[in-house]
């Protein structure tokens, strides 16, 4: 009985290992919260910038109506508002991610985080020339749907090296992205939802899954 419960033990530690090679184990879950706090911060600037008539700037027959000089100046905030709120993101994403890097004594720069960074990025730099393209067509509806299907895209890509968890919040980003082509008018509410809600219920369910537990007890599935 002792040697069965030494020889799982081992077995234990063995997949463990094998996981912390293949898997990138370090995302924080505080990351999640703090980007979707983030991302509800940047869609309330925007609601408050446009002057409550969101729906005018986010549906195809809104977008025809404003004037030229209008619509440049929605667009400049629109693309100065996204590229914050990615960017201060990112940057405490990131501080998250080391800090519990560091907590596990673990590596927060190897070959599995590259390859984690590299299935990330490739469909959200896509996904950002597509998104200018459109705006350089003036369909600025569209930008809405298109940045949560990327994203969600993104995410499905970057969870084969970390944890299963990113799969299904992709597959809900790219779901709402969807949903959102024939919502056009609630556009600004699908993509504070998506980037918003959706971020801080994940960051939960991660910290409560991973960074709560102890570090023996933490496992991947």
């Amino acid at each position: 009985m002792y040697e069965t419960r030494e020889h799982l033990q081992t077995l234990t530690e063995i997949r463990s290992l094998m996981e912390r090679s293949s898997k990138f184990l370090s995302l924080s879950g505080l990351s999640g919260v703090f980007a979707g706090v983030v991302a509800l911060m940047g869609a309330a600037a925007v609601y408050w910038r446009l002057d409550l008539h969101y729906t005018a700037y986010t549906s195809y027959d809104g977008t025809q109506i404003l004037f030229s000089d209008a619509k440049q100046d929605i667009v400049r905030f629109l693309m100065l508002d996204g590229f914050i709120v990615l960017l201060v993101a990112l940057i405490g994403g990131s501080l998250f991610t080391i800090r519990k890097a560091r907590k596990q004594g673990m590596s927060i720069w190897n070959t599995t985080s590259k390859r984690l960074l590299q299935a990330l990025f490739t469909p959200l730099l896509a996904g950002g020339v597509f998104c200018l393209g459109l705006i350089h067509h003036d369909l600025i509806w569209l930008v809405f749907p298109a940045t949560l299907v990327f994203y969600g895209l993104a995410l499905l890509s970057a969870s084969r090296y970390t944890v299963r968890d990113l799969h299904y919040l992709g597959i809900c980003e790219i779901v709402l992205g969807l949903l959102s082509l024939f919502l056009t008018g609630y556009s600004l509410l699908t993509w504070a939802f998506g980037f918003g809600v959706l971020h801080i219920v994940y960051g939960m369910v991660m910290y409560f899954k991973y960074d709560a537990k102890p570090e023996n007890e933490t496992g991947v599935i």
